[in-house]
């Protein structure tokens, strides 16, 4: 996506942080020896500590856009706070860093090893062994929740194309919540959200999500979840993709195998309405913002813990609501 003008990303994120009533950027953060914890002092932090605390935002990026505002929103609703998707002092006083915003990380054999190439076609895919991570930018990057591009930034040393084992670098640090059972989900069509909570109503995880392309295509009402499957394999079905030239011209499906590039990511949560789940994606910058052809996608990592949460049995309720502070 390009920037409007001349206008370069750091003033970008001036620019609408002051729009919003944001803390601006505070670029590169530093690492102290010791670490007695604080509150944040930029959007960034302020988005890994909601993350933290189960409020996504899609991934870091220090943008102050309307998915962290969103997450924001839910996080002072869920604290009993007034509902302004602003940051002030009460909210700031909840999001204290416990830890380093950011850590090191050695890029070691394991993970050279894990890259691979994804083919372009569907039959290619069907032939792979794995869809793994193709470049060691997207495995940092997913692996820290983060934008590719502000890992980049972070990193502007580093070639990507031929950092080997030993190679160090510096990431946002990634964490889910302490693990809880959810009592129900919700999905909210008009937020593009996802809400899991707790027997108390207190929020699990709020993450962005995608929804079907038409309204044809987005089940509402009460569902319930049917299976959960961690590394899914993909059954592809050339009818449900007639935007596919190799898809027109295929007669019957393929399995794909898995990995983090499999069509449904890491995670599979399916529902009792035949065809439809919650699934993960190749691609976590564009949850909440494109469709999907019928199921739910969200970012792997919140996929992956939102399978760890959920129950086969789970009540999952698809609203037209938006979720935040209603």
């Amino acid at each position: 996506m390009g920037v409007p003008g001349s206008m370069g990303w750091a003033a970008l994120r001036a620019c609408v942080a002051s729009v919003l009533g944001w803390i601006p950027w505070g670029g590169h953060p530093d690492v102290p020896v010791a670490w007695s914890g604080r509150s944040p002092t930029n959007t960034f932090e302020v988005q890994l500590a909601l993350g933290w605390r189960g409020f996504r935002s899609g991934p870091v990026d220090g943008i102050a856009g309307p998915q962290t505002r969103a997450a924001l929103m839910a996080f002072q609703r869920d604290e009993g706070l007034p509902v302004t998707g602003r940051v002030d002092a009460p909210v700031l006083a909840r999001l204290r860093l416990d830890e380093p915003p950011s850590r090191e990380h050695k890029v070691t054999r394991e993970d050279r090893e894990s890259l691979g190439r994804v083919p372009p076609t569907w039959r290619g895919k069907a032939h792979a062994s794995r869809l793994p991570y193709e470049s060691l930018l997207e495995a940092m990057a997913e692996r820290s929740g983060a934008h590719p591009r502000l890992v980049r930034e972070w990193n502007p040393g580093v070639d990507w194309g031929r950092a080997g084992a030993g190679t160090r670098l510096r990431l946002p640090r990634f964490r889910n919540p302490p693990v809880r059972p959810a009592s129900m989900a919700t999905i909210h069509l008009a937020g593009r959200t996802l809400q899991a909570v707790d027997a108390a109503g207190r929020i699990i995880l709020h993450a962005p999500c995608s929804i079907g392309r038409g309204s044809a295509a987005r089940p509402r009402g009460r569902l319930r979840v049917g299976r959960i499957v961690h590394d899914p394999t993909y059954r592809f079905d050339p009818e449900r993709f007639p935007e596919s030239e190799e898809a027109r011209g295929m007669t019957e499906g393929m399995v794909l195998p898995p990995g983090p590039n499999n069509p449904v990511g890491v995670a599979w949560i399916g529902l009792d309405l035949p065809g439809h789940g919650i699934h993960g994606t190749p691609w976590p910058e564009k949850v909440g913002r494109t469709e999907s052809h019928g199921c739910f996608r969200l970012a792997n990592w919140d996929a992956a813990f939102l399978a760890q949460i959920a129950w086969v049995g789970m009540e999952v309720e698809v609203t037209a609501g938006t979720g935040a502070g209603n």
